[in-house]
């Protein structure tokens, strides 16, 4: 669904520089309800290669996987053939904004870092996210759980060191990313109560990755943030040259160590959590 990252590609090399980070507040979020975590049925909606989908399938009663990217499904159904084979787990190839699941179906949605892959922008009001929210508070059960695992502005803006070389990508992405105030009216208006944010300031996207000061260089490296697709062709080569002619320098490890500083109190990720209304 993503409107700027060629995942069928990007599947290939995803998982390098990335983990499920964060997933204990997903699974403290669930835990809160009053079904046990073991007879929850989950939405993993956007599972991508299924990392979180892997990570908490073990956890509840069974995990409904979306993805509208082939080649990330494939990867996620990789990992977890015995628990497919099992029933533990079902793999559905659709949009996030059209759910092949019954209304009323499920306990739990989760959706990691997808949402700034929609087709929208704040100019209009943000109404794919909207009609996205609706169909969440369709599929679930009244007071069923959505996780939200998403970067807030201030998060983007200084919580990735290596966005300084690309300022022109840095605030494109700012503008596909709905900021935590409008989540949470957008949410108000879908049906969802008791929204709040929490910020796992420990967990990094990238692992360590993030800490190698060369990996920009490597195009594998770069798949792991769709941030590099909206860096044109035309300036990619001149970031890449400064980033090397840093290196040379002796001077790219004080850079990366700076501009990473601010990571400390400001996380990466923010997951908002909130709960379907209970019926009247």
């Amino acid at each position: 669904m993503s409107t700027y990252e060629n995942y069928h590609q990007t599947s290939q090399v995803y998982d390098k520089t990335r983990s499920a980070g964060g997933v204990k507040i997903i699974r403290s979020a669930l835990a809160e309800s009053k079904l046990p975590l073991e007879k929850q049925i989950l939405v993993d909606a956007g599972c991508g290669t299924g990392l979180f989908a892997a990570a908490m399938v073990n956890h509840v009663q069974r995990v409904e996987a979306v993805d509208l990217n082939s080649g990330m499904l494939a990867k996620a159904q990789e990992k977890m053939l015995s628990e497919e084979k099992s029933g533990r787990i079902n793999f559905h190839q659709s949009t996030i904004d059209a759910l092949p699941l019954p209304d009323e179906s499920v306990d739990a949605v989760m959706t990691n870092q997808v949402l700034h892959h929609l087709p929208d922008d704040e100019s209009s009001g943000w109404p794919k996210h909207y009609k996205v929210f609706q169909e969440f508070s369709r599929v679930l059960k009244p007071g069923g759980s959505l996780i939200i695992n998403s970067c807030s502005h201030q998060q983007l803006e200084h919580g990735f060191w290596f966005y300084r070389f690309i300022p022109k990508a840095l605030r494109a992405v700012k503008e596909k990313h709905v900021d935590l105030d409008m989540l949470s009216e957008l949410l108000q208006r879908s049906g969802f109560t008791n929204t709040h944010h929490k910020v796992p300031l420990e967990v990094v996207m990238q692992g360590e990755a993030l800490f190698n000061a060369e990996g920009p260089l490597d195009p594998d490296w770069r798949s792991g943030d769709s941030i590099w697709s909206l860096v044109s062709d035309e300036d990619l080569p001149g970031v890449l040259q400064y980033i090397k002619t840093l290196g040379d320098s002796g001077k790219l490890e004080a850079f990366m160590q700076q501009h990473d500083k601010p990571r400390a109190s400001i996380g990466q990720i923010t997951f908002t959590i909130a709960r379907k209304q209970l019926s009247a």
